[in-house]
Order: C-alpha cells, then sequence, then structure tokens
C-alpha cells in the first residue's frame, strides 16, 4: 500500500475483473458506488384480511412485514455479477419501495438496436450472468425474474443482475399478488405448475419453490435472443406462448425449433459449434438433464473466457481471524494514481453510505416515484372495492393495476446531495489518523463544522456535511480496529454516527476474534427449558419496529438469546434479556454472531450475575447503592422518596435489569448507550439519578399512590439532557461511593471515558489496587441501613488534595467545594487530624437520643451550604446520626472505620 502525502488516500491496485478494490472495505458495509447509480422501483405486499389471528392469539403478522425482514440477508450479498441491495422502505397499504444499486444501459437496449451479438460478446454475457447465479445459488436463492431488461450493464460492458432478490424477499411469492418472472422467459416446469396465490382456496398446497436449473433455461432464451437479434414470441399472446413452450418437450432440438419459428434459422446455424451447444444445454426441456449455474460455469465450452476472469473473493470480516489486508498489493504506475483532477470523491464511498446522505440531503423516495408517475394518487372513492346507491343498486371495481408488479426503476438523482457537499474539501474523504491532521488546510465549512459539533445531537444526525466527515472518519478508523481502538473512544465521545453505531459498539465493547466460528460451534437448535419462555418474551419485546416484529426478526431473537443461555451455563434467563438484546439484534440484523458477542461482552460489564438463578443479594444491593446515589446527588428528593416509602424496588428493578431498554423506545437507548458504553458499571446508577431529577418536580410535589401511576406510564424524558446531567453526575461521583463486592472489576483503568480531568475515574473502584486506606465490603444488612454511601481514606485524600491546597477542594472563585467535618472529641482530634479540617464533636452537637442540638459549633456548617460534607469519625453510629440543619441542600460525605447501624434523618441525608 501507498499513502500520498497531498491527498491522503490509501493507494490499492485492482485487477480486472476481481473488484479487489472494493475488498479494502470492512465487511459488513457495501462496495463503492463509483459509475453506478441508485434506483428504486416499488410493488405491493398482499393484503391480509383484519379479522383473522394467528395460533398465538395475535394478530397475522402483514406480509409486507415479512418482506421487509427476508430482504435485510439481500443487503450482505455482494458480488461484482449482482446489482448491490440497499434498502427496503414500507409505506401506506403494504406498499414497498427498493432502493438498489442501478445502471441506465441492459440487454433491453442492445435487443432495441436488432443487431446480433457476436459470439465472443455471447459467451461474456453468459458466463457473467452464470457467476452471479451460481453465487445466489450459494446462498439459497434463485432469480426467477431474469429477462433482458434485468441483466444490466455498467460502463465497462460487464452483466449487473437486478431484481435477483425478489423472489426470495416474497418468500417464493407466496406474499404478493403478481407472478414472480416474465412468461417469455419461464421455464416450462414452472409454466407448467401455473400461477398459485394461498388465499386461493382451489389450491390445497402450495407447489415446490423453483430450483437453479429454472434460471438457467430463463439465460438459454436471453442468449437465442442475442444470436437471434431479436425477442422471443414477441407478437404472440400470452397463452399461445405458453402452449408453445410446453409444446417444445416433444422436439428433439429446441433450439432449431425456435430459429424456425422466429425466422432465423440460418442465423443460428452460423453460430460457432461451441454457442450452439451452450445454447442447447440450457434450452434443455427436461429440468433433470439441464445443467445448474454452477455445472454449466465449469463446462469446457468456457474454457477459454474463464482464464479472463479473477475469481471473486469475499472481504475478510472486520471481526476474523484472518488478515483484512492480505490481498493488496502496489500498483506498477504509481504516478497515474495522482493525477485525479475533478476527481468525484462521493463515488468512492459505500453504496448505504451514499443513500444515507442522500436521505439526509432531503431526498424522498415516494416523492421521487410520484413525480415519474409509478405512484399515482386516487380519490378514496375510487379504492373501494365496492358501494351501493341509495337503491340498493351494487357497483364493483376491476382490479387494479396499480397493485400488480410495475418493475419499472427510478434513478435517484445524487444532484442536491452534491450541491450540498460541493464545500467539502478532497481531503476531508482521506483524514489522516495522526498528529500532524492538525496541520491539514482547513475546508471553506470548516467553522460551520466546528460550530456543529456544539448543536444538539438529533441536529447533528441530520446535517448531511456533518454526518458525512463522521462517517468517513470513523470508517476509517473501523479499518485499523483494533490498532486504532483508543481514537475510536476519543472520537465516540463526541458522538457516534448512526450507519456505525453497530461496529463502533463492538469496538467500544472490545469485541475481537474470530467470532462468527465460536457462534457457529454453539448448539441453537436443541430444545431446552427456556424455550418456551423465549417464545413468549418475543413477541412482546419493541414489537413497534418493523424489522424487530418480522419473522426473520423472531427467528434471530430466538436464535441469539438461545446461544447466550446456551453458553453460559452458570447464569439463567430472566425475563428482560430480550430487551438486552434488542440494540444489539437491530444494530446487527444480519450478523448474528456480533450481536451475540455484544451482548455477551456487556452483560458481564454492566450486569454482572444479574442473571444468577438467585440474583436477589445482587440486585439489593444493587439498588441500595442507588439508593445511596440519591441521597448523595438530590438529599431533599431522598429524604422525600423514603419518607413516603417509594423505594427504589418498586420502579428501579427493570431500568437495571434491561438497562433501561425496556423504558425507552430504541432510537432513545441507541443515544443513551452511546455514553453508557463509554463508562464502567456505575454509570448506569448516574442515569437512573438524571431520570428522577428530570422527574424531580412531580415527585416532590405527589405521595406514594401518585407516584406509583407517574411511573407506571413513565412521562417524556429527555435523552441529551439526561445523557448531559449523568456525566456531570459521573465525573463528581468519588469511585468508592459505588463500591459494589458482586460488581465484576473492568479490564482496563485510566480515564474517565468522557475526557474530563476530575478526581474521578471510569475505573471501578474493585479493579484499584488494594491497600489500608482502601474500602471494605460490607454486609447487605449493614449495607441498607446507611442511607448514605461511605468512602474510602484514599479517596477523601485525593478529594481534598491535601499536598496541594489542604483539607478543601477549592473552585476558581476561591470557595471551597470539599468540607472535611471531624465529629470526634477534641481530645482525639487534637492528638492527630486532617490539616484544615473542622472539629464538631459528636457529643456537643447530639443529645444523647439523636437530636441535633443548637450550637456555635453545628452553626459553621450553615457557612457551607451546597458543599460536599466529609464526615470523619471512627465511631459508625455516631456517623451516620450527623443530621444538617433544615432547608439544606448540600450532600454529604462520610468516612467510618467500623459498622454504620440504623438512623433516621430530617430534611437532608449524610453522605
Amino acid at each position: 500500500m501507498l499513502i500520498c502525502r497531498y491527498h491522503h488516500i490509501l493507494f490499492i491496485h485492482c485487477n480486472e475483473g476481481s473488484l479487489s478494490r472494493s475488498q479494502c472495505f470492512v465487511s459488513g458495509r457495501m462496495r463503492p458506488l463509483r459509475d453506478a447509480q441508485l434506483g428504486a422501483f416499488t410493488f405491493f405486499a398482499s393484503a391480509l384480511p383484519h379479522d383473522v389471528c394467528g395460533s398465538n392469539g395475535l394478530p397475522l403478522t402483514p406480509n409486507s412485514i415479512k418482506i421487509l425482514g427476508r430482504f435485510q440477508i439481500l443487503k450482505t450479498i455482494t458480488h461484482p455479477r449482482l446489482c448491490q441491495y440497499v434498502d427496503i422502505s414500507r409505506g401506506k397499504h403494504e406498499r414497498l419501495i427498493v432502493v438498489a444499486e442501478h445502471f441506465e444501459s441492459s440487454l433491453r437496449d442492445f435487443q432495441k438496436q436488432g443487431k446480433t451479438a457476436s459470439p465472443e460478446k455471447v459467451l461474456q454475457i453468459a458466463f457473467e450472468v452464470l457467476e452471479g447465479l451460481e453465487f445466489m445459488n450459494k446462498h439459497g436463492m434463485v432469480h426467477r425474474a431474469l429477462s433482458a431488461h434485468n441483466v444490466l450493464m455498467d460502463c465497462k460492458g460487464n452483466v449487473k443482475l437486478a431484481k435477483f432478490g425478489l423472489y426470495h424477499m416474497t418468500d417464493h411469492g407466496a406474499d404478493v399478488d403478481f407472478p414472480i418472472g416474465y412468461p417469455s422467459y419461464l421455464a416450462p416446469e414452472v409454466i407448467a405448475q401455473g400461477s398459485f396465490h394461498p388465499s386461493d382456496p382451489s389450491h390445497d398446497e402450495a407447489p415446490l419453490p423453483s430450483g437453479p436449473k429454472t434460471d438457467v433455461w430463463s439465460l438459454g432464451v436471453l442468449l437465442f435472443e442475442l444470436c437471434a437479434g431479436r425477442r422471443l414470441l414477441q407478437n404472440i399472446d400470452i397463452s399461445e406462448r405458453l402452449k408453445f413452450i410446453l409444446t417444445l418437450g416433444c422436439m428433439d432440438d429446441i433450439v432449431t425449433v425456435l430459429a424456425e419459428e422466429h425466422g432465423c434459422l440460418d442465423t443460428i446455424k452460423e453460430l460457432p459449434e461451441n454457442v450452439l451447444e451452450l445454447l442447447r444445454k440450457c434450452l434443455t426441456f427436461l429440468p433433470s438433464k439441464r445443467p445448474t449455474p454452477a455445472e454449466l460455469l465449469r463446462d469446457p465450452v468456457f474454457s477459454e473466457v474463464s482464464c479472463l476472469y479473477t475469481p471473486f473473493q469475499k472481504p475478510v470480516s472486520l471481526f476474523s481471524s484472518s488478515l483484512r489486508c492480505a490481498h493488496l498489493e502496489l500498483p506498477e504506475d504509481i504516478s497515474d494514481l495522482c493525477k485525479d483532477d475533478d476527481e468525484d470523491y462521493l463515488s468512492e464511498r459505500a453504496i448505504d453510505e451514499v443513500y444515507h446522505l442522500w436521505c439526509l440531503a432531503g431526498g424522498d423516495l415516494e416523492k421521487e416515484l410520484t413525480i415519474k408517475e409509478i405512484i399515482q394518487s386516487k380519490p378514496p372513492i375510487c379504492t373501494l372495492p365496492n358501494f351501493v346507491l341509495e337503491d340498493g343498486e351494487s357497483f364493483g371495481q376491476g382490479r387494479d393495476r396499480s397493485f400488480l408488479l410495475d418493475d419499472t426503476t427510478v434513478t435517484l438523482s445524487l444532484c442536491q446531495l452534491r450541491n450540498r457537499l460541493k464545500d467539502v474539501a478532497g481531503e476531508a474523504y482521506y483524514p489522516l489518523l495522526e498528529d500532524e491532521q492538525s496541520s491539514l488546510p482547513q475546508s471553506n465549512s470548516s467553522n460551520e463544522l466546528s460550530a456543529t459539533v456544539t448543536l444538539p445531537l438529533i441536529i447533528r444526525e441530520r446535517d448531511t456535511e456533518y454526518q458525512l466527515i463522521r462517517i468517513i472518519l470513523f470508517d476509517r478508523l473501523l479499518k485499523a480496529y483494533p490498532y486504532k481502538k483508543n481514537l475510536v473512544w476519543k472520537e465516540a465521545r463526541v458522538d457516534i454516527p448512526p450507519l456505525v453505531r453497530g461496529l463502533a459498539w463492538a469496538a467500544l465493547l472490545g469485541i475481537e476474534g474470530d467470532i462468527q466460528a465460536k457462534y457457529e460451534t454453539i448448539d441453537k437448535d436443541t430444545p431446552i427449558p427456556t424455550d418456551r419462555q423465549i417464545e413468549v418474551d418475543i413477541p412482546r419485546c419493541h414489537q413497534y419496529d418493523e424489522l424487530l416484529s418480522s419473522p426473520q426478526g423472531h427467528i434471530k431473537f430466538r436464535r441469539v438469546l438461545k446461544a447466550w443461555v446456551v453458553s453460559h451455563p452458570d447464569l439463567v434467563y430472566w425475563q428482560g434479556l430480550d430487551s438486552l438484546c434488542a440494540p444489539f439484534l437491530y444494530l446487527n440484523f444480519n450478523n448474528e454472531a456480533l450481536a451475540y458477542a455484544c451482548m455477551s461482552a456487556f452483560i458481564p460489564k454492566y450486569l454482572y450475575n444479574f442473571f444468577l438463578k438467585d440474583n436477589s443479594h445482587v440486585i439489593q444491593e444493587y439498588l441500595t447503592v442507588f439508593s445511596q446515589m440519591i441521597s448523595f446527588h438530590d438529599p431533599e428528593l431522598s429524604n422525600h422518596l423514603n419518607e413516603i416509602g417509594f423505594i427504589p424496588d418498586l420502579y428501579a428493578i427493570p431500568w437495571f435489569l434491561t438497562m433501561f431498554t425496556h423504558v425507552f423506545p430504541l432510537h432513545k437507548i441507541f443515544h443513551l448507550w452511546d455514553t453508557l458504553l463509554l463508562g464502567n458499571s456505575s454509570f448506569p446508577f448516574c442515569i437512573g439519578v438524571a431520570i428522577l431529577q428530570q422527574l424531580r418536580d412531580r415527585l416532590l410535589a405527589n405521595g406514594f399512590n401518585e407516584c406509583i401511576l407517574l411511573f407506571s406510564d413513565l412521562p417524556e424524558i429527555d435523552i441529551e439532557r439526561c445523557v448531559r446531567e449523568s456525566i456531570n453526575l459521573f465525573c463528581w461521583t468519588p469511585k468508592s461511593a459505588t463500591y459494589r463486592q458482586h460488581a465484576q472489576p473492568p479490564k482496563v483503568a485510566g480515564d474517565n471515558g468522557f475526557g474530563k480531568t476530575t478526581t474521578y475515574y471510569s475505573s471501578d473502584y474493585q479493579d484499584m489496587p488494594k491497600t489500608d486506606l482502601s474500602r471494605e465490603p460490607l454486609a447487605l444488612c449493614d449495607l441498607k441501613a446507611e442511607v448514605s454511601p461511605r468512602i474510602s481514606a484514599e479517596d477523601l485524600i485525593d478529594l481534598c488534595e491535601l499536598s496541594l491546597t489542604g483539607p478543601t477542594k477549592r473552585t476558581k472563585a476561591g470557595k471551597p467545594k470539599i468540607v472535611a467535618v471531624d465529629i470526634r472529641s477534641q481530645e482525639d482530634f487534637s492528638r492527630g487530624h486532617i490539616s484544615g479540617s473542622i472539629n464538631i464533636p459528636f457529643s456537643a452537637a447530639f443529645s444523647p437520643d439523636g437530636e441535633l442540638v443548637q450550637c456555635p459549633a453545628t452553626g459553621i456548617l450553615q457557612n457551607y451550604r451546597g458543599r460536599v460534607i466529609v464526615v470523619i469519625s471512627h465511631a459508625m453510629k455516631s456517623a451516620a446520626m450527623v443530621r444538617e440543619q433544615p432547608h439544606t441542600h448540600s450532600p454529604q460525605i462520610h468516612l467510618c472505620t467500623e459498622h454504620q447501624h440504623k438512623h433516621n434523618l430530617d430534611s437532608e441525608s449524610v453522605l
């Protein structure tokens, strides 16, 4: 490989016909757009009756949802002979719009010229079509809709098969009201089956799906038309065409019969013997004697053609044991690579990326199809199946032709997108990842991009120019993963582009290795006792989402969940695990192994031992620490909730057991988890407190019953504000305050994940080296007896910065933020204490029954309202009884070395 320091471009040599250049892209991303265009076509799925339910008692899944789910796998079918599928959208009345790679030229254009193709061209087209068909067959698919206008040609004259997934996504035509395929090109065995629709009572069962050999017949018809220079059976009506094709079974030489029928026998006889032999093999009437695409590709007829093509190699996955750059090599003439005047940088981006940016730039699929009159609106009365007049006379209408297939493909114009990106400099498409990037020339819009970073996240995600820069940067970083893992973390602090969120999350979770091989070794088919519960939970999990509600989504849900249960025999399936799986499955719908790997890495980090068979001690410890966090960050709210008995056990278990996926819709979970994955296992506490603070006024004004009703239907939560406040809470929470003995220590310690230089760290307290000043674990009963959290002595030293500013940490304005209050006796205090700490003896401030005594010593605390107060004592009971004056709002921290006993608080809690 070679890096041009001026253009910052990574050059890769391309072998003709092999598309090796596209293989440099991370598997999971699509190939570059290059000279292709984006095309869209639409069709309707069959409508289902509204009064019919399935065997589970739930309404039937609409056929459009079924098609949408099956379509997803088509996005992973990448081959130089197949048009890349990009997206599918679902509209009203079961309308579906499919977006795919498109080329304006096709074999239909060649037919319109009325010329015969040369034998060399016929063999080339045949070989390239068979390459595409063979690749489809390896993925269990057949074309079935092969025709002249679906065999597209790129600018170099190479074949690109279009609409090859229509038969697969419609379940072999069962989910639509039109037949898949064209009568002139259908194989005899397909015609003999006749038309079929599941709602037709005259058919007891569906015919068997077509096999690979049906496409070979269609290819034979195409090749015959190229050789003859005319279309077959063009002037014969459909019924006569079908009769004629079926009578061909009585003929010995079908090629000769077709030539005589169309008056081109002399032309056909002049063809080389190898071309005639190819036509005869393709147009073999009996399927048992007809070759498959794979067999035909290896036929001697292609011995001279096959040597001109390099076999296609599938791009190596980002998470595998193979080298991703093993195929790269230097070009022979390097000087030509720098001649990039008027370079179309956008065309070098992946097709799905260009489409994503097209949508952000104002692209509207229905609008484009409406302009081309593919979608036509009708008055509502005209859409009724029939209507009745006043005299009782009924009028019906014929079958609406618009609900049949119109396979016209509309080209999506990229002019608006290119105009939007015209000010983006070429260097932005190839960013350097090292320090010298700062010295690069800035684009005209650099100031605007800098300003965009400060805008709300929802606005940034809809900004075309900003998303282009972010997608390119993340795409390059992910290609270098795990070498550039630290930079992925750094950029994720800013935001994560939605288009690459799945891979970015995997990088943040540290996924590495051959995950596919590991996933395949897990038994996901043998029945287990958990199967019944999984079957019950899946139809209720985020079913508002079209993708997850599809049958394919349910199948993948079941496989990933079962893989996790089987591979973790020490854990059990708890309700909520399906909700945890949902975000990972949605983002990696076509990569179950990655969804499983991400979930398997996520649960130990944030939900360690939550899925034990007896998890009560883990849950109770978690909720107790959360309650103490509320006391620390919002004492007034904590006291109110404790007074009315509205404890976290009543509302927070679904929050933490599902990491809020049971509470928020997926689009909010994505934004929340973008930040959650940067923090440690204590970050969910901060999210929970931030949610309560958004509801603070309503909670303080209501009693127990009203709070229960409030959380039964949680009001709208501003996720961006929640994330922002969670980060602030996280950075101002001492690491030992959230100590849990049941948490898993993280692998890496260090920066807090948010780029802030604070006293507190992202690493869990359990991972820190243990010293005499470290915090010791407490029994659950003792922990629950304390309303406020403890901290360790080392945290106190760190907070007070003894070597720099004494026991009081000061703000820029000079006001202390940390106040150390020593409640030991004056004798103990005089023998040794922290320099600058305030001595308020417990015996002087409190009566024997624990009531606060008004004295000059306690009045000192009034000067530190809004400060964090550290209460130091050698007796837990004494520290626990320290109370604040009413109406103060200063969270406090206490540090003790003995067990704390049960205590009561007035208006504020002690931390």
